[in-house]
């Protein structure tokens, strides 16, 4: 009977037929360029044959040369990613000429340009490369960036799909570029036309790497073992005779062909190792002279094969005939010739490609060898650049990237015993993976000389890169193509047939419609050239003599050897000449272009045909039953099945696909053996054709319409019986029809099975494997139509194979529809004890439904079986249980196994692993507070998506469900993004894509309102601050109109307002001049505007790339009332000092640039775009580049910009840029930018080097500059030059001289910066002696000798300054304290502080300026930071006794007095510094009450007004001068605006309006810059940022707010006015803004915020209502958003702060999500319109109250508000069923108000469910089970552990509903009972009829299924009479039944049958 499975099958069909010309052609006829491309000699080919047959294409042929011919070029690959995410996704890159076309289509979608690119000049190549781009942490994914590259003669352009462009020049000629798993490999071309050299070298590298469009392209290494005993050897590869053919990213390998030895060896290639680069590297360093004359060393290693290895290797079995060819290595000579190259190709990619220059060095490197720099290279290429008798430099060594790795190499032809001479020129033309239906995969390489297919076999090691070669096999073919998608490949064999192979076995012949078959030409039935055509056969008018020679034998047979030697070459159709039969059949000339399971054929006519290989299967029922077979078979037994079954699917005209079903199961109970003809359920199977037991040729149907016999079949079916005659019948008010169904015949004897067929003994494997699929597919609602297919298999199997427990079950699952099925087929027990019934096969069925039922109850459960891979639902739903029912944390992770076995039959061990594998990157976490929040987070890890649970059943998916509610209620902030969307919180999803966005691309973020306002009017824009308004600042302060005042207080745009009173006595010219003095004045306010306008509007506006950022005008002139006239400064009537506007141009262009948002997309080019015209705005600019690197963007210019810029020598220019650049570099130690700052530092240049005229100021910047690249670094050199260069000398010549004192004040910063908060650990620096250096730069003394490299320049005295010895502490004191203050600062030192405590006697008072004193104690305070406290009372305890003491007469009044208000305002400061940006009231109430004093003094009304407690401070400040008391004002001013920076407080607002309203007097320009730098710190980032107080913070507003403001604009003497702007350095974004998820927009939300414990205050929270600024977040423990109108959130910073500062740092923006029926706290402040308000709780009873009509107020889902339309609004049709819709409205309303629409369906499903279970009407048991698995949730252990908590809610559906349906389907199976209790104790002894227990009739079949299903009741195998018979009491059936798990409400009921007790019911409690 073997020859009966061996079935001769006919060709397979392929499909999807379609002429194919590529999409770039057409496209490229409309392209601009076409004319001169040339395009239109590309004809169709069809054009080319003319009437008169060769003459016709001889001519057209004539008109198309062939270089035209090889313009055009195409490629096609599967599409990745892209916007439409389909599989069936197709892209096309076309070449023609100078134009790279990249297409794009699909199935179903047209294709379209993706992507075009024009060249200048032709392309030679094009081809697709992913580059992989480096990430800084370790941990971070990698990011895969896609490029198309194009290859030109001297560069190749790279073009990613985000829209990069990088052009990478070559430096020399290359062949072939391919693509890598890493990068591109280069192939260098091995001209002709090298000559040998003398003297002779190595020979130069051939293959080169590039990772990156912007790496060096290096070379690539080989290591290899020369022998056993030899270390393994790495080296360049250098062999020219080596070729690269193929090149594959997944494996990683490489294939070569060696042209003189005609083998091909296959190569890993991965990265190098740090070890194999130093052996090369080390390598390439020794002398060369003793190798100078052997061969390469890889050509000595392919060519010298050592004895040792030819005894181990089979491809080394022979010699090599003496082939040793010395002295024709290519490494004996090296390349004359330089590649022609242009100079532009040569130049370095670090350089503009504008700025083309001759470039030696690059084109030099690797025209070198690379084993020896002290070789000479001539270059004797006319394009060299180096003459014939130069010697070219010593050049560094290449280091390599990349590593090859031998892996397998071929057979040389001259050691096989079958290899022709033409073979030894047999280089494959093609190269390509492919795989078997079994996953074996295959290295296949096409050689064409030989016409064969050769085809190795290789496995993966443990080694991911290393792969193990196992086998090869020959395959005759003249080209073939990979069959990606359906693991197979298609071959067009020598005779011109397309067969189809899966690996090696050959699965079908491919027929195609309306080509020639060649198999009846070559099979002799056309004995001359010249035989008509016309008795032909096609497939169209098939006949049967014909169909014979159609057939072949179609089983597999491996492919072991060649088949036989082929004479067919390339003219192996010498018969098709003839014109005439070309023109009638063309046929297939070539395969190209694989995608997917579709391929190109290209014709003999020049015609190109695409054509689609159909699929194994399309049913995914069916896939998922092969993937069960395949996975449970062995590989041959596997391959066999499934080829049998790819034959019959998809012969021509094979079934529909409603019948593959069908088609399935009669295959494969025909392999086990069946005779499908003697089973009525199956004879009566719908297919085309008959399949068993011989594939019979196809039967034409007769007639479409009906007959008679087809109604005689509808009556006698399983459907009429089991269907229509009970509903239909039912409807009708008929009769039950009575009896089985009719059948036509009764067999005389079961049929057998065969014991010959091939799956016979596989049988109760294969079965169990379906049954494991059945069990998986209940799991799914989109299969139950499957799961009710596979179950009528399944029953026959089980029967067959006398499985009662199975039949029970499947009985129990379908009671109606299986009790019908009878019949069986014979097994012969010898037969049978023959079959193979593996240990996973279990007597038991396993039961998913029941194994999740007993987890529920909390009994013991085995693990349940599943199959890798096929199961994973199955998997997934059972390993949940076993987390959220069982409560085993470690089910998921460690104790898989105690809940699922693997079914494991050595097959697909693979899928096992990448199971285990996948598990592994769950990455475990240690702060899940619940089962709950774990479950959700492994879902989400294994892919579960909520579109998956929408499938389970939700019997199934309900624990799963309250799982997701319990995450929803209480979430964690910062989990993925998969998750949030999991749990269905779309707050936390979009907050989570927000943050992902913004952490994989900074440029991406968007601000919220960032935005300018729509209608913003022309004359708001103009003063640079509309964009700060917007809907937050309207919610932050809704109150006023503040924001408005402030832009009126800083707006320098508009003309001010000049009201001088006119008197009579002045004339009209000293009029004029008293208008323009007084506009003078004003114009000192407007000048320092813009100071203030830039940290008010900092980081609010996004620019848009293509137009220049609009700077406001700086407008000095006035308008004078009442006639509105102008008045000016430029008349010249008065004196205006000169460069007067220098600086304040400076602070409005870095008022201008400081509103760039760090998250704007700006680059190089739009910064040079902004660089003004005209030399007018050049110091505008300048200020511009300054705030671009204090926002971080500077980072982004061009370094040749940078030097552009410098080289002017405009002094702004280099301020802005070197101040700018330094800051955004701040503590990098960036060294470019170090060697930047240097030049412009004399200290830090050379003694011997040239000086430079660098100016004053720049050399200030500088410095300044090198303490914020090197902020907290502790860099010895720098803090020794910084620490001299406090107290440089005058020198000679003026040198020095001039406003000595910004420069020692900056050298102490910069010192103080880098060094800064190290204290005492001052590492390496214990002989500089810091700090008591510093103390004497502080108090004087003699001046020590200048050590170091500069001393020489400091030896002559200056001329003109007559300092002495001595250090003048005037200049050095600044600096030195400020430079002690922040390297000690937060130290709590006290021996420093001391140092610098003030004086106590009046002696000391007299040597030192008051001004000092406030720094002093300034310092001294931030030294002691923990000690600061926000008091009048500590404020005052920093001043010395002897000043708070009553006077002596011989006291200076004066000094005591300045002393005083000084020391006053320093420790001001220092509250301000200890509270920046913390709102604290304290700090707040004693800085104002300061502030207030000290403008009464101000005020001359309010001489009289005394204060209480600062009486001795007011004596105080009458006794001192204007100008000291206004200093002071202006720090404590500052101070309290540090202290309530960001909050807009209205008091401060005040004060700030005050003073800016005051212009007469002493309020000078630098006053003025302090009151509005206040202003903008009290409103910074228009209320979104305030301040920080870490070290970095602390140096920055040192440097900005150093207590001596500029007399006037010009004035740069004690501090250079540019630093005022460091300020920003320490803004953080601190500003929580509520956003509505549903909305988009701005609203109010309450906040609880908990402060950490610290030693000043206890734990505690405080209630704040967002938006709002939060404190510093290490002084945090949570954030959390409280209910009850929103969705509860908390952000916990105990476990880090980085979520919340990702928050903060994406515009401080958090998604709420708003509760149903509830309002915003704008529209409803107090709570009293939300819809809930009414219902004292949530549980109404008067639930009719609720309208249908509020849902849309509730929700907007289109679902749940249809369900309202239609289902509970009561209509005319529905009185009868008022109960029906009262219920559905009682659920819509709990749904809705709880929040939970998900569970509206289920509640629907368990009244539905119950429904049935009384009507009777219950064909199959799936629902019920459901119902039951629900009811068992209730009372499950984690329903009662969570009762206990007061605050839970319970489970989601509502208790009173489920005790409702419990009592409804108790009292309904109890009804049945009452009537039926014979047939359930028939049952249970297994007393039915003869056709077994499962013969109810009619409806009781059904309802008895639902009672035992319903009841836990074992089957009647578990419960026999045996076992049963023994127990005469309650207590003994106890027993028993709870070992076999039988709840005790079941036994209940039972113990009365059982005990033959008398009513079944009555007696027993029903529960």
């Amino acid at each position: 009977m073997s020859n009966v499975y061996e079935e001769r099958a006919t060709m397979i069909a392929a499909g999807e037929l379609q002429w194919f010309v590529p999409f770039g052609r057409e496209h490229c006829k409309k392209h601009p360029n076409a004319i001169n491309l040339q395009l239109r000699q590309l004809q169709p080919a069809s054009e080319l044959w003319s009437s008169d047959g060769a003459a016709g294409l001889v001519g057209s042929l004539q008109e198309v040369t062939l270089q035209e011919r090889e313009r055009e070029w195409w490629q096609l690959s599967k599409g990745v990613g892209g916007a439409t995410h389909e599989a069936e996704f197709e892209e096309e890159l076309y070449v023609a000429g100078n134009v790279v076309i990249w297409s794009r289509g699909s199935k179903n979608q047209a294709s379209y340009v993706y992507k075009a690119f024009t060249v200048d000049s032709p392309v030679q190549q094009a081809l697709w490369c992913n580059f992989t781009l480096p990430q800084k942490k370790k941990d971070e994914k990698e990011i895969v960036e896609q490029t198309v590259c194009i290859v030109q003669n001297t560069c190749v352009n790279v073009h990613s799909v985000t829209g990069k462009d990088f052009i990478s020049p070559l430096p020399f000629q290359v062949s072939t570029l391919w693509p890598t798993k890493f990068g591109l490999l280069f192939e260098r071309k091995n001209p002709a036309s090298d000559a040998p050299m003398s003297p002779p070298r190595e020979p130069l590298p051939t293959v080169f790497s590039m990772l990156h469009p912007l790496d060096e392209i290096a070379p690539v290494v080989c290591r290899s073992s020369a022998g056993l005993f030899e270390a393994p050897r790495v080296q360049y590869v250098s062999d020219s005779t080596l070729r690269i053919i193929f090149s594959s990213c997944e494996p990683s390998i490489i294939m070569t062909y060696d042209t003189v030895q005609h083998s091909h060896t296959v190569w890993a290639l991965r990265r190098v190792t740090t070890e194999e680069r130093s052996m090369v590297l080390k390598y390439s360093d020794q002398p060369v002279v003793q190798n100078l004359m052997a061969p390469g060393f890889l050509s000595s290693h392919l060519r010298t094969v050592p004895k040792l290895e030819s005894l181990a290797s089979p491809y080394h079995s022979c010699s090599l005939h003496g082939q040793t060819r010395v002295t024709s290595s290519p490494g004996l000579h090296s390349r004359v010739h330089s590649p022609s190259i242009s100079g532009m190709a040569a130049l370095s990619r670090a350089h503009s490609p504008s700025t083309a220059a001759p470039s030696f060095s690059s084109a030099q490197r690797f025209n070198m060898s690379c084993h020896s720099p002290r070789t000479h290279s001539l270059l004797s290429s006319p394009t060299s650049v180096l003459n014939d008798s130069g010697v070219a430099p010593e050049a560094e060594p290449l280091v390599p990237e990349l590593c090859i790795e031998q892996l397998w190499m071929e057979t040389p032809p001259g050691c096989r015993s079958d290899s022709s001479p033409r073979e030894k020129s047999s280089q494959a033309s093609k190269v390509f993976i492919t795989s078997d239906l079994c996953e074996n995969k295959f290295l296949c390489f096409l050689v064409e000389s030989s016409q064969q297919l050769r085809c190795v076999k290789f496995i993966e090691s443990n080694d991911p890169s290393q792969l193990i070669f196992v086998a090869a096999a020959t395959i005759p073919a003249r080209d073939a193509a990979p069959l990606e998608s359906i693991d197979a490949m298609l071959v067009l064999e020598p005779s011109g047939c397309l067969v189809l192979y899966t690996g090696v076995s050959r699965v079908s012949k491919v027929f195609v419609s309306g080509l020639l078959a060649p198999s009846l030409g070559m099979t002799g039935t056309m004995s001359h050239p010249g035989t008509p055509v016309e008795g032909i056969s096609t497939p169209a008018k098939a006949t049967g003599r014909h169909m014979s020679c159609l057939d072949e034998v179609a089983l597999p047979s491996p492919v072991c050897e060649l088949r036989g030697s082929t004479k067919h070459h390339e003219s192996s159709w010498p018969w098709l000449d003839d014109c005439t039969f070309q023109q009638v059949a063309p046929y297939v000339h070539a395969l190209r272009d694989p995608v997917h399971n579709r391929v190109t054929l290209e014709l003999s006519n020049g015609m190109m045909q695409r054509i689609a290989i159909p699929e194994i299967a399309t049913s995914e029922l069916v896939k998922k039953c092969l993937q069960a077979v395949r996975f449970i078979l062995p590989k041959e037994t596997a391959m066999k099945v499934l080829t049998k079954w790819y034959n019959i699917y998809n012969a021509p005209g094979g079934p529909s696909s409603h019948t593959e079903w069908n088609l399935f199961v009669t295959c494969i109970m025909t392999l086990m053996g069946y005779s499908t003809e003697r089973l009525s359920w199956t004879r009566n199977l719908d297919f085309e054709v008959p399949l068993s037991p011989v594939i019979a040729p196809k039967k034409a149907r007769t007639s479409e319409m009906g007959s008679d016999e087809d109604w005689e079949y509808q009556l006698a079916s399983d459907y009429h019986w089991q269907v229509e005659s009970r509903r239909l019948g039912g409807a009708l008010h008929l009769e039950p029809l009575l009896g089985a169904p009719p059948h036509t015949g009764e067999p005389s004897a079961p049929p057998r099975l065969d014991a010959a067929a091939p799956l016979f003994n596989h049988t109760p494997a294969v079965f169990f494997v379906l049954h494991l699929v059945y069990e998986d597919l209940k799991l799914d609602e989109l299969m139950r139509k499957g799961a009710h297919q596979l179950v009528v298999l399944l029953q026959q199997l089980a029967r067959d194979l006398q499985l009662e427990e199975y039949i029970d079950l499947y009985w129990r699952d379908y009671p109606s529809f299986i009790k019908t099925f009878k019949e069986t087929c014979a097994i012969d027990p010898a037969q049978k004890d023959q079959m193979n019934k593996p240990s996973f096969v279990l007597e038991e069925p396993p039961s998913i439904f029941g194994w999740l039922s007993r987890c529920l109850r909390g009994d013991e459960v085995s693990p349940f079986p599943y199959l890798p891979g096929i199961c994973e639902r199955t998997k997934l739903l059972v390993l949940s249980f076993a987390l959220y029912v069982i409560g085993d944390e470690n089910s998921v992770t460690t104790d898989v196994s105690k809940y699922l076995s693997k079914v494991s039959a050595g097959q697909k061990k693979n899928l096992n692993e990448q199971a285990g594998k996948r598990q592994s990157e769950i990455k475990p976490s240690t702060h899940y507070c619940s089962l709950a929040e774990k479950l959700a987070l492994w879902l989400t890890s294994s892919g579960f998506t909520l579109k998956d649970l929408e499938s389970v059943p939700f019997g199934v998916a309900l624990p799963i469900r309250d799982a997701i509610y319990q995450c929803r209620e209480q979430p964690c902030s910062d989990w993925p993004e998969d998750v949030c969307l999991l749990i269905g919180r779309q707050d936390l999803t979009k907050q989570a894509h927000r943050v992902t966005l913004a952490r994989g691309k900074p440029t991406m973020g968007s601000g919220l309102s960032l935005e300018a306002p729509a209608a913003a009017e022309v004359d708001e824009e103009e003063d640079g601050m509309g964009d700060i308004e917007g809907d937050v600042t309207a919610l932050i302060w809704s109150q006023d109109l503040r924001v408005q005042e402030v832009r009126r207080l800083l707006q320098s745009s508009r003309p001010v307002r000049v009201n001088v009173p006119h008197l009579p006595e002045v004339s009209d010219h000293e009029y004029i001049e008293e208008k323009e003095n007084k506009l003078l004045q004003l114009c000192q306010r407007t000048m320092a505007l813009p100071v203030g306008r830039g940290l008010f509007t900092l980081f609010s506006y996004l620019p848009v790339p293509t137009e220049p950022l609009p700077v406001p005008k700086l407008n000095l002139t006035g308008r004078a009332p009442p006639r509105n006239t102008m008045v000016d400064l430029n008349s010249g009537n008065i004196d205006v000092p000169p460069n007067m506007t220098s600086w304040p141009s400076f602070h409005n262009g870095v008022a201008a640039g400081l509103k760039i948002a760090p998250a704007s997309r700006i680059d190089s080019a739009w910064i040079a775009y902004n660089k003004p015209k005209s030399a007018e705005l050049a110091n505008e600019y300048a200020g511009f580049l300054m705030a671009l690197g204090l926002n971080g963007h500077l980072t982004k210019l061009a370094t040749l910009n940078i030097h552009d810029y410098l080289t002017k020598g405009h002094e702004m220019t280099s301020i802005g840029l070197l101040l700018g650049v330094s800051a955004a570099k701040l503590s990098t130690m960036d060294m470019s930018i170090t060697r930047l700052l240097s030049i412009h530092i004399p200290a830090l240049l050379p003694p011997t080097s040239t000086e430079l005229d660098v100016p004053h100021n720049v050399q200030v910047a500088a410095v300044v500059g090198i303490g914020l690249v090197y902020q907290g670094t502790g860099h010895r050199h720098n803090a020794e030059v910084l620490l001299a260069e406090i107290g440089r000398p005058p020198g000679p010549e003026m040198e020095y001289c001039t406003d000595r004192e910004s420069y020692s004040l900056a050298a102490g910063l910069a010192l103080g910066m880098v060094c800064l908060g190290h204290g005492s650990n001052l590492i390496g620096m214990t002989d500089l002696n810091v700090p008591e250096q510093l103390y004497q730069y502080m108090v004087g003394g003699h001046r020590r000798a200048h050590a170091g490299a500069n001393r020489e320049k400091h030896k002559s005295p200056s001329y003109q300054i007559k300092e002495g010895d001595t250090i003048n502490v005037d200049v050095t004191c600044p600096g030195a304290t400020l430079a002690l203050a922040m390297i000690y600062l937060k130290t709590n030192n006290r021996s420093i502080a001391d140092w610098l405590r003030a004086p106590d006697t009046m002696f000391l008072l007299d040597f030192i300026k008051p001004e000092f004193l406030l720094l002093r104690t300034l310092a001294r305070c931030l030294i002691m930071w923990d000690e600061i406290l926000p008091d009048v009372e500590w404020i005052n305890s920093n001043v010395p006794q002897i000043i708070q003491a009553p006077p002596s007469e011989d006291m200076n009044m004066e000094t005591l007095a300045q002393a005083h208000v000084y020391i006053i305002a320093g420790a001001c400061m220092a509250v301000g510094f200890r509270f920046a940006g913390s709102a604290n009231s304290d700090a707040f109430d004693c800085l104002y009450k300061f502030a207030r004093n000290f403008m009464q003094c101000l005020t001359p009304s309010s001489a009289t007004v005394r204060i209480d407690d600062v009486d001795r401070l007011n004596a105080h400040m009458w006794q001192m001068g204007h100008y000291n008391v206004q200093t002071c004002l202006s720090m404590v001013l500052l101070s309290i605006a540090m202290v309530m920076a960001g909050s807009g407080d209205l008091r401060v607002l005040q004060l700030c309006r005050f003073l800016h309203r005051r212009t007469s007097g002493e309020m000078n320009y630098g006053f003025h810059m302090a009151h509005h730098m206040a202003l903008g710190l009290l409103f910074l980032g228009g209320g979104r940022y305030t301040l920080s107080t870490s070290n970095s913070a602390i140096a920055a507003l040192l440097c900005a707010l150093y207590p001596h403001f500029p007399a006037h604009s010009t004035d740069n003497r004690y501090h250079l006015q540019a630093l005022r702007h460091l300020a920003v350095l320490a803004a953080e974004p601190r500003l929580l803004i509520p956003v509505d998820v549903d909305t988009c927009k701005p609203c109010y939300a309450l906040l609880d915020v908990t402060y950490k414990e610290t030693p000043w205050y206890e734990e505690t929270t405080v209630e704040l209502m967002a938006p709002t600024m939060l404190p510093e977040l290490h002084l945090l423990k949570q954030v959390k958003v409280k209910g009850p109108r929103y969705w509860g959130l908390t952000i916990d910073t105990s476990r880090g702060t980085q979520h919340l500062q990702s928050i903060l740092s994406c515009d401080g923006v958090l998604y709420v999500k708003q509760r149903a029926g509830q309002l915003p706290y704008k529209d409803d402040p107090r709570g009293w319109k939300s819809l809930l308000a009414p219902s004292v709780n949530n549980h109404n009873p008067e639930v009719r109250t609720f309208k249908p009509e509020a849902i849309s107020t509730f929700t907007s889902d289109a679902a749940l508000v249809s369900f309202a339309e239609y289902f509970c609004k009561p209509a005319e049709n529905m009185k009868e069923k008022q109960d029906t819709l009262a219920l559905f409205s009682a659920i819509l309303y709990e749904c809705v108000t709880q929040e939970i629409p998900e569970i509206l369906p289920t509640y629907i499903a368990v009244d539905q469910a119950v429904q049935g279970l009384r009507g009777g009407d219950v064909c199959e048991t799936f629902t019920l089970w459901q119902v039951k698995l629900v009811l068992e949730l209730c009372d499950s252990r984690v329903l009662q552990e969570r009762r206990s908590d007061p605050h839970d809610r319970g489970l989601l559906l509502s208790s009173e509903f489920l005790a409702i349906m419990k009592c409804s389907a108790d009292r309904a199976l109890d009804s049945w009972l009452c009537d039926n209790s014979a047939i359930l104790q028939s049952y249970l002894r297994g007393q039915g009829s003869a056709e077994g227990p499962h013969s109810a009739e009619g409806p009781h079949s059904a309802a008895l299924a639902c009672y035992l299903v319903f009841h836990s009741i074992p089957s009647f195998r578990k419960m026999a009479v045996d076992d049963l018979e023994g127990c005469t009491s309650f207590p003994q059936l106890l027993l028993r039944f709870s070992q076999l798990g039988v709840p005790v409400r079941a036994l209940l009921r039972l113990a009365p049958l059982l005990l033959e007790a008398g009513d079944p019911v009555g007696g027993c409690p029903v529960f």
